[in-house]
């Protein structure tokens, strides 16, 4: 069970910096589509500075100091992705959910191309969140183990230092937006954008700059998934996460606090297949009221083998759990009123 719980908290925290990042944009009232784009942009950043940066002599011995470079790596160049749909949604007025959809058709794209070119691979693969015998890197607190019992197993055995920076980014950046003059510019921008410019607000440089920490967010969170989930491999997708970030946020209703519960479970059910293990499924044999109650019957027992027994099932659970979820939350949803809406400074 720690260990499950171990692998949960590592697939959600890409979920919930993803989805903190859809929510500043959203916020400031443009909707970023391009989520999965974006990670895929920074996961490639990071994986392409990786790979030339642990050739220098200086990386050797500081793995953890090149993770960390290479997080910031692709939070910049997921920033600088983002100014795309930035700058067609702001300034030419485009549709922004074409826009987002068209990045995220371009991320792949570009990014396997440089690949091939430079490497004649289909991916890039990369060591900075893995050691030299292929397992996860121990951030050093092996030590609270003992003291903190089955909590500090989870949280610090075995742990990545991304999960307690992405944990760091997320308080600050929510007390942020709520609790600074510049965040509360930035939500009046996605909900009355004609009211905040009345009292001397740019809207369009707020509007830059939520869409521009959401790409940075996201790069960040494409890189981390990458290093920490997909085991340090970059080929051009994110499996995506950036898709089950959107509905994470709107499952959150926008807010910091929903996104930390949807993150935790959607982590945790996301794991479920990767933590799968038959041995773990209790035997149709040994349940006795199941027994009693279809004996004798050869096609139910094949179905229980066919579905309990497949890890493909439990792949499945996350993404129809999501469909689930949303149909019941959406008439309670409340998103930003002005988010989608092109600024026009003449409309009233």
């Amino acid at each position: 069970m720690i260990f499950l719980l171990q692998k949960a908290l590592i697939f959600a925290i890409p979920l919930l910096i993803v989805a903190l990042a859809g929510m500043f944009a959203e916020r400031s009232g443009i909707i970023n589509i391009a989520l999965d784009g974006i990670m895929i942009f920074g996961a490639f950043a990071g994986a392409f500075a990786s790979f030339y940066l642990r050739r220098s002599p200086f990386f050797v011995d500081h793995n953890q100091l090149l993770f960390l470079i290479c997080l910031l790596i692709a939070a910049v160049f997921g920033a600088v992705f983002s100014l795309l749909l930035s700058f067609s949604a702001i300034n030419l007025k485009a549709d922004q959910t074409i826009g987002g959809t068209a990045l995220n058709l371009l991320a792949p794209a570009v990014t396997l191309f440089i690949t091939k070119v430079l490497f004649n691979k289909d991916k890039l693969e990369m060591e900075t969140a893995l050691d030299s015998s292929g397992k996860s890197r121990d951030f050093g607190y092996a030590i609270l183990n003992g003291e903190l019992g089955p909590v500090g197993q989870v949280l610090f055995d075995k742990a990545y230092i991304s999960t307690f920076l992405a944990l760091l980014i997320f308080v600050l950046m929510s007390v942020w937006i709520y609790k600074t003059k510049t965040g509360l510019r930035l939500r009046a921008c996605g909900e009355h954008p004609q009211a905040a410019a009345s009292v001397g607000i740019s809207v369009v440089r707020m509007r830059y700059l939520g869409t521009t920490i959401s790409g940075a967010l996201a790069g960040f969170g494409g890189y981390a998934y990458v290093a920490t989930v997909a085991n340090g491999t970059a080929e051009g997708t994110v499996a995506g996460m950036g898709f089950l970030a959107i509905a994470i946020m709107i499952f959150g209703n926008w807010k910091p606090l929903g996104i930390v519960f949807g993150s935790l479970l959607f982590g945790f059910l996301k794991c479920l297949a990767v933590t799968y293990n038959k041995s773990l499924i209790v035997p149709l044999e040994s349940q006795t009221w199941m027994q009693n109650l279809l004996a004798g019957s050869e096609g139910f027992k094949a179905f229980y083998e066919a579905i309990f027994k497949n890890m493909y099932f439990y792949n499945l659970i996350p993404f129809v759990t999501v469909l689930i979820v949303l149909a019941f939350t959406s008439k309670k949803s409340r998103a930003p009123k002005a988010e989608g809406i092109p600024y026009d400074k003449g409309a009233r």
